[in-house]
């Protein structure tokens, strides 16, 4: 089995780049890929403990992106995490996220929530900060009974404290991830359009901006719609990609690998790896 879609303690998840190998480990998995929104700070601690437990681990990332009125996210594969426009490049999202938390932070207590920063920090301890550890943190403050409520109230867009933050567009973060050597690929498209009726069309658009990939195993993506995502990765040539989105102990109900009841194939894996080592031995040709 493998997962290429996880988060940790780097960014929204529960459990440390560490913790997730171990457990990767356990349940007998090939390979998986930590996929922390907007970081790659957690990669080398889950690459080491990947060589101790002999579990292959792909460097990934989350990106949230943009095309025209689209909001959607973007999976970075086999990038190299010390690739200095990479990093320089995400440096502007994690700076445009902590500007966010403190407006946020500002609005609630005008609201008279008695938030502070240094609670939320203390809540996200080693990873970047998000609107999840302020949704947790209304929790735990028993100011909302669930983080589901917390955005629905206070955080999605629209509501009350909610805060607009920079993200790319969508060429910028596909140019981002392959000038890293990575990987794009277009994450759980079923939440863009249940429908997937805008999908082939937005599909003809990042295919020309240097799309490589599309997640078709999620766990919201089943039956007839992973049979029409597969199709439609067949027709643009694009690798079929799986992952389950894991965060942890914070999603009920959605497990490593299997999702909800879903199980990823091995093969992906082994495709992913045979275009990233293609991707490579060009660049080390050209």
């Amino acid at each position: 089995m493998i997962d290429l879609h996880l988060h940790s303690t780097h960014s929204d998840g529960t459990k440390s780049p560490a913790e997730l190998v171990q457990m990767a480990k356990r349940l007998n998995f090939k390979a998986i890929s930590i996929t922390d929104h907007d970081t790659v700070s957690g990669t080398g601690e889950a690459i080491l403990e990947g060589d101790k437990q002999g579990l292959e681990v792909i460097p990934g990332v989350e990106l949230s992106v943009f095309n025209e009125d689209l909001h959607f996210h973007l999976l970075g594969y086999g990038i190299d995490c010390q690739d200095s426009q990479l990093l320089s490049g995400l440096e502007r999202l994690q700076i445009s996220r902590n500007e966010r938390n403190d407006k946020i932070m500002r609005k609630l207590q005008k609201l008279g929530i008695k938030a502070t920063r240094e609670d939320l920090q203390s809540l996200s301890g080693v990873g970047q900060t998000g609107r999840p550890h302020i949704a947790r943190l209304l929790v735990e403050q028993n100011v909302v009974k669930t983080i589901d409520q917390a955005f629905t109230t206070y955080l999605k867009k629209d509501a009350c404290a909610y805060v607009p933050r920079f993200i790319y567009h969508v060429k910028e973060a596909i140019d981002l991830i392959g000038d890293a050597g990575g990987l794009p690929v277009l994450a759980h498209p079923v939440q863009l359009d249940r429908s997937l009726k805008l999908l082939p069309e937005l599909l003809d658009d990042l295919v020309s901006m240097g799309l490589r990939g599309l997640e078709v195993y999620y766990p919201t993506q089943r039956g007839k719609i992973r049979q029409k995502l597969s199709f439609l990765a067949n027709k643009y040539d694009l690798l079929e990609t799986g992952g389950s989105d894991y965060h942890g102990d914070i999603r009920s109900g959605t497990t490593m690998a299997v999702g909800k009841n879903m199980t990823i194939p091995d093969h992906l894996f082994e495709k992913l790896n045979q275009a990233l080592n293609y991707t490579k031995n060009n660049e080390i040709v050209s």
